[in-house]
């Protein structure tokens, strides 16, 4: 064995002790032992723990072996237990494996001893590495039942998206409508505002239900971890407040990641609050970047993370800490141990999201009254640091006198998107769907400047409308819209400057400066989209 076996042995006789071990070690089994000879030396062993293997006789004076038996089987349960021994007779060596012992060896016999041991421990290992097995085998179901869960609200928040999204839509572009023409002066101008900040709630409510259930898209590109820390900084303190002390602690190297920055903060800031809610009190909350080599799977993951290079984030808080029963729920969706009213219980489910739709896991350490620690595994990347291109829109004039056809199934949004774009000069053909909007097109496509569709529409999506429309008339401008946030993806791909996108929820200034960029920029061809198959549902 590489490892010297750590061995107890009862044994009230020194020589016969020093025969055993001598006869252990001749084998290859080489012991580092511990002879005891009483009750309170046999239990202060079991106590301390880290044993291999309990050799006992049966019978010594003032104690006997079923006794030590008793007590090995209760604060030893995995540990071989052996009667050697000279006294034992045939009947009380078989009752004393029915009460769990091991193995009996006749001092007579030693010759029994080294392969009753060998069995003794290679049946331990064999029961180490069964339990191993279950245990990983209950962490994966586990980890099933959390991602089908998961899929299952995903399902759910990804169907009433389109919908909920054009709700919001017309809230919150009547509301913005009303408080640009009654002006800050009003009376009721701060309702408004708040009426326009529960629909922003709402709206990132949405976006938390699709980021944990990994149906939010993402834009990602290849970051610099500490430098998405730095950025956020200033936010996160004043989130905690002043009566926690925060300290950032970032890790030597650049620590690259690929991954959305938006999500990637939403993750931190959602660590961020989920520790400050732990400590009404005030307290320490302690945030680290570091570059490590990974080589088992976190135990919070989708799929098992393969071992190689990753980044952690670790934050760690000195709060009021989780027992295990909490923590075995924590990233489920909607469990909250807050007060009603004071959280949603989507927290941290969209930090499982995000971590696991970027590749990575989660660790959680907690106690109650110790705090907690939160390590987030993220794949390390070698690229180069990925600036990007903001897009900027145009400032100035918004107003316009081209030709738009809008192409809307939802009435209310429809009503107000026309309305918005007639108040800033436009002319606005409208169509309930698809169909429609190509019927109109084919009679006025001279006269068409910008096509404005919903992407999901009955009989004709947005999408094939396009196609449509671009075969007749190439230089035609295209806006799209939508309130299902997969729709983004599709748009991959094509041409910058011919086509462009609006999720929904938004507001009319977005509106009027996107619908202006688009047709100041210089024309091209929006014909890409023909070459490529509708894929959205009609």
């Amino acid at each position: 064995m590489n490892q010297p076996l750590r061995l107890l042995h009862l044994e009230d006789n020194p020589l016969d002790a020093d025969l055993i071990r001598a006869t252990l070690i001749e084998a290859g089994l080489f012991c580092i032992t511990q002879r005891v000879d009483t009750r309170a030396e046999f239990f202060s062993a079991l106590k301390e723990g880290t044993l291999d293997l309990i050799l006992a006789d049966y019978s010594l004076p003032g104690f006997d072996g079923i006794s030590a038996l008793a007590l090995a089987r209760q604060h030893a349960p995995d540990v071989p237990f052996l009667f050697v021994s000279g006294q034992i007779g045939e009947e009380l060596a078989i009752d004393a494996m029915h009460q769990g012992a091991t193995d009996y060896v006749f001092k007579q016999r030693l010759g029994r001893l080294v392969p009753s041991v060998q069995r003794a421990l290679r049946e331990r290992d064999e029961r180490t590495e069964r339990r191993r097995a279950e245990e990983a085998l209950r962490q994966s179901e586990k980890q099933f039942r959390q991602a089908q869960k998961m899929e299952a609200v995903g399902r759910l928040a990804g169907g009433i998206a389109h919908d909920f999204n054009n709700l919001l839509t017309v809230i919150m572009g009547y509301n913005h409508v009303f408080s640009a023409e009654l002006g800050q002066d009003h009376p009721l101008h701060d309702k408004l505002e708040e009426s326009q900040k529960a629909g922003e709630r709402a709206a990132t409510l949405i976006k938390q239900l699709l980021a944990f259930s990994r149906k939010q898209p993402l834009e990602p590109k290849v970051l610099a971890l500490n430098a998405v820390v730095s950025n956020i900084e200033g936010m996160l303190r004043r989130v905690i407040g002043a009566d926690i002390r925060m300290v950032i602690a970032p890790g030597p190297d650049e620590s690259r990641v690929r991954a959305d920055q938006a999500q990637l903060e939403q993750v931190i800031m959602n660590l961020v609050v989920n520790a400050r809610d732990a400590m009404p009190d005030g307290g320490s909350l302690r945030i680290e970047t570091s570059s490590i080599e990974l080589m088992r799977s976190p135990v919070h993951h989708v799929q098992p993370l393969p071992p190689g290079p990753y980044v952690k984030l670790s934050v760690i808080d000195t709060g009021s800490g989780m027992d295990r029963q909490t923590q075995s729920h924590i990233f489920e969706p909607f469990f909250t141990t807050k007060d009603e009213g004071k959280g949603s219980g989507l927290g941290l489910s969209t930090v499982f999201g995000i971590v696991t739709q970027c590749g990575g896991g989660i660790d959680l350490a907690s106690r109650i009254g110790h705090g907690t620690r939160f390590d987030i595994y993220l794949p390390r990347v070698d690229s180069e640091v990925e600036t990007g291109m903001c897009h900027q829109r145009q400032a100035g004039a918004q107003r316009g006198t081209e030709t738009i056809l809008l192409a809307e199934d939802d009435g209310s949004v429809r009503t107000l998107i026309r309305d918005e774009l007639r108040k800033l000069g436009y002319k606005v053909i409208e169509a309930k769907n698809g169909v429609e909007a190509c019927l109109l097109a084919s009679q006025q496509v001279g006269a068409l400047h910008l096509l404005l569709s919903d992407m999901v529409m009955p009989g004709m999506g947005g999408r094939e409308l396009a196609q449509h429309l671009s075969i007749i008339k190439p230089d035609l401008r295209i806006l799209f819209m939508s309130g299902y946030t997969d729709d983004i993806g599709i748009l991959a791909g094509h041409e910058e400057g011919a086509i462009e996108f609006l999720q929904k929820p938004f507001t009319p200034e977005t509106l009027a400066h996107t619908v202006r960029h688009l047709l100041d920029t210089a024309a091209r061809p929006a014909k890409a989209l023909a070459s490529t198959p509708s894929v959205l549902p009609h």
